[in-house]
C-alpha cells in the first residue's frame, strides 16, 4: 500500500507581474503602435491625462509660424494680373504655393481597378456589358490575374457576352490583364502588338532556354536562327508577364522614425522622436480624491461614517493613480532604452553613419547587449519594427545587426553582408556591359571581398537584380 507522506522542497522560479509584462509589450512597440497603445490606455484608465500632443497643432499657431510665407497674399492682392494675361510677381508667389502644396499633399497610388474602371468607363458599352466587366476587373488580383475562375464568376451569364468582356478587358491598358497566368498573359501581348516578329507565339513555348540565354538551343527547336531567336527574345523582354504590379495596391503603408542621428560641428547627435509621443501626466483631480484622507478628525462619527463611505472612490482613484504612474514610466524606460541601443549603434557603426551603407560593419545583438549591459532579448525587442532617419535614408533598427563576411584583403578585415550587398548593388548600377555573376565575383576579390559564384547569385536575388542576360 503506498502512502502519501507531505515534504518540503525549494524551487526558484520567476513570475512575471502585470507591470513588468507591460513594460516588456511597450519596449518591442514601433511609434505608430505605441501612440495607439496611448489611445487605448488615455480610454481605460481615467486617472491618465495627456499634458501636451505636439502632433495635434492648432490652426492659430500654425498660422502664427507660417505668417511670413503667406505674406505674399497681401503683395497678390495689391499686384493682380497685367492686361496681358501674364502673371505678376504675386501669381507667381501664388502658383509657388500651389505648387508646394500639391506636392506635400496626400498621395494616393492608383490601383490597378481604379485605373481599369476609369477606361471602361469611356468605352461606348451597353450597361449589361458595363457590369460584367466591371465583374471581371475586380475579381483581378495584383499581379493582373483572376482570382476566381471566370467559368465560376460568371457560370449564370451568357457564353458570348462573357467571351466579349474577357476580351474588352484584356485590350485596356495595361494590356494582357484579365488572364489566368503570366503564358496567357503574354500570349494577349504578343496578339496586341502591330510588329509581331514571326514564330514569336511558338517562342512563348520555350521561355525556359530564353531565360537561360540558350539562344541556339531554342533557335533549333523554333527552326530559326540565332539571329532570329535572338530579335523575337529582345521582343518578348519589352512585354510584362505580370502588367498589374506596376500599380499601387491601394494601401499606403507608412513609415515614421522613432529616432533620428544628425551630424552637427562633426558629432552625431541622437534626437528622440518626441513628436509623436504626447506627454502624459496624472489627472489632478484624481489626485486629489485619492489625497483626501485624513482631513477630517478622527473622533467626529459624522466625519468616520463620510471616511467609511468615501474609501471605494479612494481605492479606485489611487488604484489608477497607480498604473497611470506604471504606465508613464514604462514609456519613459522604453525611450530611454531606445537612446541607449542608438547612441551605441553610432558607436558601432560608425563609418556607416559618416561614409554610406556600403561600409556596413558586422554586428550581432549580443555585442549591444554586453556593451550596455542588458539582456540580449531586450535589445531585440528594441530593435523590433523601429526605424532610425539618417542623412543616408530610414533605415530599420534591425539593419544595423548583420553577419560578418571574411575578405582577403590586407590584414584580413571583415565586411558585412548587408555592406557586402551594397558594393554588388553599386557595381551593377555602374556596368557598361551587363557583367556575369563569375565578373562580378572578380571584381569583389579586387576589393578584399573573396566570395563563391552561388553566393553572389543569392545575394543579387535578395537585391532583387535579374541575371546578366535580363539586365
Amino acid at each position: 500500500m503506498n502512502l502519501q507522506r507531505p515534504f518540503m522542497a525549494q524551487s526558484q522560479k520567476f513570475v512575471m507581474n502585470p507591470q513588468v509584462y507591460q513594460s516588456i509589450k511597450l519596449m518591442e512597440l514601433p511609434i505608430i503602435d505605441l501612440r495607439e497603445r496611448i489611445e487605448e490606455e488615455l480610454e481605460r484608465n481615467p486617472a491618465l491625462e495627456v499634458l501636451e500632443d505636439k502632433s495635434t497643432v492648432s490652426l492659430d499657431a500654425t498660422a502664427a509660424g507660417q505668417r511670413e510665407e503667406y505674406d505674399y497674399l497681401e503683395a497678390g492682392a495689391d499686384s493682380g494680373f497685367s492686361d496681358l494675361g501674364f502673371i505678376s510677381s504675386g501669381g507667381q508667389a501664388a502658383a509657388e504655393e500651389q505648387r508646394r502644396f500639391i506636392e506635400g499633399a496626400l498621395f494616393h497610388p492608383e490601383t490597378l481597378q481604379e485605373h481599369l474602371l476609369w477606361q471602361l468607363r469611356l468605352e461606348p458599352v451597353d450597361e449589361d456589358m458595363r457590369r460584367l466587366c466591371e465583374l471581371l476587373i475586380q475579381n483581378l488580383d495584383q499581379d493582373g490575374f483572376h482570382e476566381e475562375p471566370v467559368d465560376i464568376l460568371l457560370k449564370n451569364e451568357d457564353p458570348e457576352k462573357t467571351k466579349a468582356a474577357v476580351k474588352l478587358v484584356q485590350g485596356l491598358d495595361p494590356a494582357g490583364t484579365c488572364t489566368a497566368g503570366y503564358r496567357e498573359s503574354l500570349l494577349v501581348q504578343v496578339g496586341l502588338l502591330q510588329d509581331a516578329p514571326k514564330g514569336i507565339v511558338q517562342a512563348l513555348s520555350h521561355l525556359e532556354l530564353l531565360e537561360r540565354g540558350k539562344i541556339a538551343e531554342a533557335a533549333k527547336q523554333m527552326d530559326c536562327t540565332e539571329k532570329e531567336a535572338a530579335h523575337i527574345f529582345e521582343k518578348i523582354k519589352e512585354l510584362s508577364p505580370f502588367p498589374g504590379r506596376r500599380f499601387g495596391s491601394g494601401e499606403t503603408r507608412y513609415v515614421i522614425a522613432d529616432i533620428r542621428v544628425a551630424k552637427k560641428e562633426g558629432e552625431f547627435v541622437i534626437i528622440l522622436n518626441e513628436e509623436e509621443i504626447p506627454i502624459l501626466g496624472i489627472n489632478p483631480f484624481f489626485m486629489k480624491v485619492a489625497g483626501e484622507a485624513g482631513d477630517c478628525g478622527p473622533n467626529d462619527p459624522q466625519t468616520a461614517g463620510k471616511k467609511k463611505e468615501d474609501k471605494p472612490v479612494k481605492d479606485f482613484a489611487r488604484e489608477n493613480i497607480k498604473e497611470a504612474r506604471w504606465f508613464i514610466n514604462a514609456i519613459n524606460q522604453r525611450n530611454h532604452t531606445l537612446l541607449r541601443v542608438c547612441r551605441a549603434l553610432v558607436e558601432f557603426q560608425r563609418p556607416f553613419f559618416v561614409k554610406g551603407p556600403k561600409f556596413l560593419a558586422p554586428l550581432a545583438l549580443k555585442d549591444i547587449a554586453r556593451e550596455l549591459g542588458l539582456h540580449q532579448a531586450t535589445v531585440s525587442r528594441i530593435a523590433n519594427g523601429k526605424y532610425v532617419q539618417t542623412e543616408w535614408g530610414i533605415f530599420e533598427l534591425r539593419h544595423f545587426f548583420t553577419n560578418s563576411i571574411t575578405g582577403t584583403g590586407s590584414g584580413g578585415s571583415k565586411y558585412s553582408k548587408e555592406g557586402v550587398k551594397e558594393v554588388i548593388k553599386e557595381i551593377i548600377g555602374c556596368e557598361h556591359s551587363r557583367l556575369s555573376d563569375q565578373e562580378i565575383v572578380g571584381l569583389l576579390a579586387k576589393q578584399g571581398i573573396a566570395l563563391a559564384r552561388r553566393t553572389v547569385a543569392k545575394y543579387r536575388k535578395e537585391l532583387d537584380v535579374k541575371p546578366s542576360f535580363d539586365r
